[in-house]
Parts: structure tokens; C-alpha cells; sequence
């Protein structure tokens, strides 16, 4: 199968507008990191990751996707935001994924 230089894949565009953001996640292979963005305007409202305040703390990768749904999930309340969209970005919804999901929840963010 020969791929077009410029070929994407078929996938949706996950939008969020000022009334419900973006909840957009990436990991990496120790690390993860979720970003709240407005994409009318095309800004990030507020962010989290594991880095924040687990440096010196030894976590398990599962405790600290939770800990950042957590603590995103606060900031979120602070900026009077109760419902987001979320976006794996193409990462399965299991593990680490599942646990910053749970996180937000566990904080009364509905998506």
C-alpha cells in the first residue's frame, strides 16, 4: 500500500467552544499532561501534568494520571467551567487515560 507524503488519517476534529473547552491529553512514556483550550479563540485557559508537583514523590503512572485529573479538575472549577469535551487524541480510553478521566469526574467535570 503506497501512502500519499501528505496523507491523514480519517478522523473527527474535536472542537471546544467557550461554554464546554477541550480537555486535550498526551503521554508520554513517564509523564502526563492535559490542557483545557478554547478553540474559538484559540487559547489555553489552564493546564496540568505530572511534573507540577510529583517531582521528588516516587508514583505509580496510573496514581499520577489521577492526581492530574484531580487536580485539572479543580482548576477547572475555578474558572466556573462545568463541562468540557474530551480529547484522547487517539490514545485508547483505558489505564492511564481512564484514571485523569476518572480524576475530572471525581471533581463534578461532566463530559
Amino acid at each position: 500500500m503506497k501512502l500519499i507524503k501528505n496523507q491523514k488519517k480519517n478522523s473527527k476534529k474535536i472542537f471546544g467552544f467557550y461554554e464546554k473547552p477541550r480537555v486535550s491529553v498526551f503521554r508520554s512514556n513517564k509523564h502526563i499532561y492535559a490542557q483545557i483550550i478554547n478553540d474559538n479563540i484559540g487559547i489555553t485557559i489552564t493546564c496540568a501534568s505530572s511534573i507540577e508537583k510529583m517531582k521528588n514523590k516516587k508514583f505509580k503512572k496510573m496514581d499520577k494520571a489521577m492526581e492530574v485529573g484531580i487536580i485539572l479538575g479543580e482548576r477547572i472549577k475555578k474558572c466556573g467551567i462545568k463541562k468540557v469535551v474530551f480529547d484522547r487524541n487517539g490514545y485508547l480510553y483505558h489505564g492511564r487515560i481512564k484514571a485523569l478521566a476518572e480524576g475530572l469526574r471525581k471533581r463534578g467535570i461532566k463530559f
